[in-house]
Order: structure tokens, then sequence, then C-alpha cells
């Protein structure tokens, strides 16, 4: 079985609309900084505070933009647990326990260094994985890596952002609504009956009711974005890959363009318009910087790695036959690129809190910077397949699996 039919043509889609949106979502951010240390700063940050129907804009970005895109974390979650890495068990072991590596150790160490301050509500900030520029990052390799490394790092950082997902909605709720809360449930379990026991295939009605226990998610004091993930499992999927039918695999190819180039820009214009004041590198070495800084570049790699390496040595899964572990090694250095989550979740930790919120960012984008460079050098010289593997993309595992490591990747 050659490793690349199980790379589907959604899959495929995604690390191409991964690799160009990563490229305008740094240009974006690089627009976002120059903007707001200029002469037309004042204008510029003000214009994102404007209010649109009782909200600022950035406001409706950040929660009715980012619902979109979390609907296609969803999908993507969705269509991992069907149809991809996530869909076996003994497969799904690997990425799931190194998720879980990079969240716990990122977020003890943004702890141990802000416990019993006003800063410790950052500790889910170095917790995600930005999947857009990660995987982006992995796209301008190339043909130079194991086919399994994308694999991996996809349901590594989809499984990252769930993770992440489920940190906003039970840490970063405000004042909550029990009434707003339990009516947008009632909306989602209304979908499931639409798509489980009716069997409506149109996309239309799901969306409706989306949009409206989105408002009553929003009403009700929880992240109003969590709507966007339980609508995406609300909608009906088909088990055969690529299927043109299903109407979550026809959604998930529609978002795609516009969450990589139109949502995710937006947001970067509207987030990282960071002011770099006088003493900006000291703020670098205040205790939420400097545990943003380490949960990224240290905390991540040590533990996708560690909990990779633990996983496979108790028996629990198997590394691919095509992986080594300085891919792993790698996809863990690409993990720290927290971008986009990192930035999301900051808002939401220190909400009326600019200053903090400014040096958060500025940490983020550094750290996430670093990160990207690090993960690229050491897959570039370090990434090539094992020696028995001549085209990662295409080989051949007929001849099986070598003791403690898997036959294929998906």
């Amino acid at each position: 079985m050659r490793i690349e039919k199980q790379l589907s043509l959604s899959f495929k889609k995604f690390i191409q609309s991964s690799k160009a949106g990563g490229i305008v979502l740094i240009a974006c951010t690089l627009v976002s900084m120059a903007l707001a240390n200029s002469p037309v700063a004042e204008g510029y940050l003000g214009f994102w505070q404007l209010k649109v129907a009782g909200l600022s804009i950035e406001h409706w970005i950040n929660d009715a933009l980012m619902a979109i895109f979390f609907l296609l974390i969803g999908l993507e979650l969705e269509r991992e647990l069907y149809n991809g890495e996530l869909s076996d068990l003994r497969n799904a072991m690997l990425p799931m326990l190194a998720a879980a590596g990079g969240i716990a150790v990122p977020a003890l160490i943004h702890f141990g260094l802000n416990y019993g301050s006003p800063t410790q509500p950052g500790i889910g900030i170095p917790m995600a994985t930005d999947i857009a520029f990660a995987l982006g990052v992995l796209a301008l390799l190339g043909s130079r890596l194991p086919a399994s490394l994308k694999i991996f790092l996809t349901a590594l950082a989809v499984m990252d952002d769930l993770g992440a997902i489920m940190v906003i909605a039970v840490f970063y709720t405000a004042e909550l609504s029990l009434a707003y809360l339990a009516a947008a449930f009632a909306v989602f379990a209304a979908l499931v009956a639409m798509n489980r026991v009716m069997r409506v295939m149109r996309l239309l009605p799901y969306l409706v009711g989306g949009a409206l226990m989105w408002f009553l998610m929003l009403k009700s004091g929880v992240h109003a974005t969590i709507a966007g993930v339980l609508l995406a499992f609300a909608i009906p999927y088909s088990s055969v890959q690529d299927d043109a039918r299903s109407p979550s695999h026809r959604l998930e190819n529609a978002l795609h363009i516009p969450v990589a180039f139109l949502i995710l820009p937006v947001f970067a214009l509207a987030n990282t318009g960071i002011a770099i004041a006088p003493g900006w590198t000291q703020e670098l070495l205040s205790a939420n910087s400097l545990g943003v800084l380490l949960g990224l570049l240290v905390g991540k790699p040590v533990g996708i790695f560690l909990f990779s390496f633990a996983a496979v040595a108790l028996g629990l899964c198997r590394l691919p036959l095509d992986l080594a572990w300085r891919h792993v090694l790698g996809a863990g250095l690409l993990g720290g690129i927290g971008f986009t989550m990192s930035i999301f979740i900051t808002n939401l930790a220190f909400t009326g809190q600019a200053d903090v919120i400014n040096s958060s960012k500025m940490a983020i984008v550094i750290g996430s910077l670093l990160a990207g460079v690090i993960g690229f050098v050491w897959l570039k010289f370090m990434g090539a397949p094992l020696a028995s593997d001549t085209n990662p993309d295409t080989m051949d595992f007929d001849s099986g699996p070598e003791p403690g490591r898997e036959k294929t990747a998906g």
C-alpha cells in the first residue's frame, strides 16, 4: 500500500492552502505591526474598536469570523476521526499522547513561573499549535520529508487545538447563563436529530441552525466560537473519503480558501497591532512573557517528544515505518508555532489589560517565529526519510513493518 493513496484530496488541499495562507498571514502581521508603530497608529488601532451593532469590529472578528475558523477545525477533526490518523485507536494513540504532552508541559512551565500572580490566567497561551503555520512550514520543505510526518503533525495539531478549545470552554468562560447555554445545546441536539434521524442532507438548515446556536452561545457567556466546533459534528459526514455528496466534505472544501486568505489574515490585522515601546526587550523577561516563550520554544518540543517516546516505549503505540525520532522532534519544534490560537487565548485571558496583552502578543510572535525557523532548519538538514526509503510520497510498505513500527501512518 502506498502512503500517497492515504493522503486524501481534502488533506492535500488543506496542505496547499496552509502553505500560501501562512505567507499571507505573515504579511498581514508585518503590515499590522508596522501600522501600529507608525504616525497612523491611533487611527489604525482605533478602527478595530469602532462599534457595529453593539460590538466592536475586533469583537465581531474574534467571536464571529473565528467561529468559522473553528468550524473548519471541527470538520478537520471529524475527518481525522472517520478517515484519518485518528480513525484507528492504535494509530491515534501516538498523536493523541504527543498532543497531551504538547499541552501539559508548556502549561506547567507557564504555571510554574506565574503561579499566584495576576498573569496566571495566561497558562493556556503556549498550549496551542497553529495548524496553518506549522503545515505551511512542512509544505515549504516539500518532498524532502516522509509523508507520515505530515499526517502525524496534522493529527497532532488538530488534537492540540481540540485541547485548546476545551480549555477555552472551561477556563475562559465569563458570567455563565444556564438558560442561554441550555438553549444552545437544544439547538445542537435538534441539528444532530436532523442528521441522524431525519437524514437531512442539505447544508442550509444546518448553517441557519449553527448561526442561531452561535448567538445563543454568545449570550451564554461561553465563548461563541465553540458553536463552530459543535456545528461541525452535527453536519452529516460520509465515511467514504472525498465523497462529493457529503455535506461535511463540501463545506470543508468550501471553507479552505476563505479561512486561509480572508478570515485568518483579517484576524491577524485586527490582533497583531503590537506597539513596540521603549524597553520592550525588558518586558520579554517578565514572568508571563518568559512563560509564553519557554512554553512554546522548550515546552512544546520536550512535551511532544517525551510523551511520544514514552508511549512507544510502553508499547501503547508504534512509530510509523518511515519516521525516526528526529522527525518527531522536528514536529515538536513546529508545534511551538502558537500564533493564531495563542493570540486568541491571550485576548480571553487578559481582557481589558492592554499592556499585558501587548507584551504577551510580542512574546507569541517572537516565540512562534523562532519555533518556525528552528523547526524548518532542523527538518531541512535532519528530516530526510530513513535510508531505506527512496521516495517518501510513493514508498511501498508491502514488505511489512519492522518491529516496533507501524506499517502505515493513517
